[in-house]
């Protein structure tokens, strides 16, 4: 995880700089609330220099390729040093290494949830709890979408240096307009400091110096902006602007209310979250604001055929903004009105509608990532992302080597951190899944997995301690 890296620069305001301070001790490691245990790192990272060869498997590489049997991906400490085929290894290659006969069995790149939130509220047992359960389960990134970034610095460390078997997190600081931060989520997320008034949670309008605001964004180790709610279309070009020139990832949801889906796109966003808001490009009249979310016009999308909509998903493709679906949003919503079909407020959309917009968004050129926004109770032992593979691939028309790639390199993609993960290559992380049946063949077999490798650091399967209850109460 990177550390603080906000800059003092030329010019910069006497307001800033003491912010920068403020930011820089509000996420300090947390170590004094670590729990019982956490320095003892039963999870340390790999040992620099030491050399694995996982010899004969059939690898899938992530770049949506076909599977390529009798394979040796060659690890040195943290990061993969070869892949070739093992007839070409060499005795130089062996010596002083371990190898691991992985003959008959398949090897992915490390999964990625491209959308998750871990701290709102901050509940550390819960969030490791969830943690664990994710990288046994084969992901080894995530992407945090908005939370309290002072946990989820301390989380991100903590896997980091092997206090606790968890993936990577990278976060983004939330921008939205003022009249946003009643939602009793940014409190929760700001808890001891004023919603809106910090770093990772801005409340931005016409006073808002952006340069300032994004600066000490970065400064929460934030490697986006995420675009939520009450910003107008000048709103969100200028922040995206500020944002890029800065370097800094730009996160949206489809619509941004008030400002439409075309506004959003048009402004040169990174990324864009859940397909039904942009379904909100055709709808007349579109809510106003973030509270007001009423159902799409579902009669116009169910064939998944719209021709404004493909007009939308065009220029998405064109401009490279890469589309987090969340499939299984919709899904529990569906679950959620057959369970209470008399609830209030009623879900703005359907399954059936998501997955065909998805399927219509792919055909048009749009990149496709596997995001969750959910957590499984407790007693599920796999992670959230395993639902959003399937449904990806059972109703929005997705080769499974499409969704796999969607769960690794594209997932590394909307990241920015392709070249460190995502796919199994000489130079990049070692981060990879090993499973005993092909899931090429069938998603169902991830669940065959045998082990997870994350920075070199193998951690077996049968190592996975179930979440307990009192981890994770159940949340009625």
């Amino acid at each position: 995880m990177k550390g603080f890296h906000g800059t003092v620069r030329p010019g910069m305001t006497r307001t800033a700089l003491g912010l920068l301070l403020l930011t820089a001790s509000l996420i300090s490691p947390a170590l004094a609330h670590a729990p019982p245990g956490a320095m003892e790192r039963p999870f340390a990272p790999a040992e620099k220099g030491a050399r694995v060869i996982y010899a004969g498997v059939t690898l899938i590489d992530g770049r949506g390729g076909p599977a390529q049997p009798g394979m040796a991906v060659i690890t040195e400490g943290e990061r993969i040093a070869n892949v070739l085929p093992l007839a070409q290894l060499d005795a130089a290659s062996r010596t002083g290494a371990t190898l691991i006969d992985l003959t008959g069995q398949y090897l992915i790149p490390g999964l990625i949830d491209s959308h998750q939130h871990m701290a709102t509220p901050p509940n550390r047992v819960q969030a490791e709890a969830q943690m664990r359960r994710d990288v046994f389960g084969g992901v080894t990134a995530v992407r945090d979408m908005a939370d309290d970034l002072r946990a989820i610095n301390e989380y991100a460390r903590a896997a980091r240096v092997g206090e606790v078997p968890g993936p990577d997190i990278w976060a983004a600081a939330l921008f939205a307009g003022p009249d946003f931060f009643d939602d009793p989520r940014t409190a929760a997320a700001a808890e001891g400091v004023k919603p809106g008034a910090v770093p990772w949670m801005r409340a931005v309008d016409d006073t808002t110096n952006l340069s300032e605001a994004v600066t000490l964004a970065r400064g929460t180790s934030a490697i986006a902006v995420k675009l939520y709610d009450n910003l107008r279309p000048q709103d969100v070009r200028a922040i995206t602007a500020e944002a890029h020139r800065q370097g800094l990832r730009v996160w949206a949801h489809g619509m941004v209310f008030p400002t439409p889906p075309a506004d959003v796109v048009a402004a040169g966003v990174d990324s864009i979250s859940h397909t039904c808001y942009l379904a909100y490009h055709i709808s007349n009249p579109r809510p106003l604001t973030y509270k007001d979310r009423r159902l799409v016009e579902i009669d116009r999308l169910k064939g998944g055929d719209n021709p404004e909509m493909a007009a939308l998903f065009k220029d998405m493709a064109k401009r490279g903004i890469i589309l987090d679906a969340t499939l299984r949003v919709y899904q529990e919503y569906d679950k959620r009105l057959t369970a209470k079909p008399d609830m209030k407020p009623r879900p703005h959309c359907t399954l059936d509608v998501a997955a065909a917009l998805t399927a219509q968004a792919r055909r048009e050129g749009v990149t496709i990532v596997t995001g969750t926004d959910g957590v499984p109770p407790a007693a599920h032992p796999w992670p959230a992302l395993y639902d959003e593979l399937t449904l990806l691939h059972s109703r929005a028309g997705m080769s499974t080597a499409e969704v796999i790639r969607a769960a690794t390199l594209d997932g590394a993609r909307v990241l920015g951190q392709e070249a460190e993960m995502g796919s199994v290559e000489a130079g990049k992380l070692a981060n990879f899944v090993v499973l005993a049946r092909d899931p090429l063949a069938d998603l169902g077999n991830l669940t065959s997995i045998r082990f997870t490798v994350k920075r070199g650091t193998r951690l077996d399967r049968t190592a996975y301690r179930p979440i307990t209850a009192q981890e994770m109460p159940q949340d009625d």
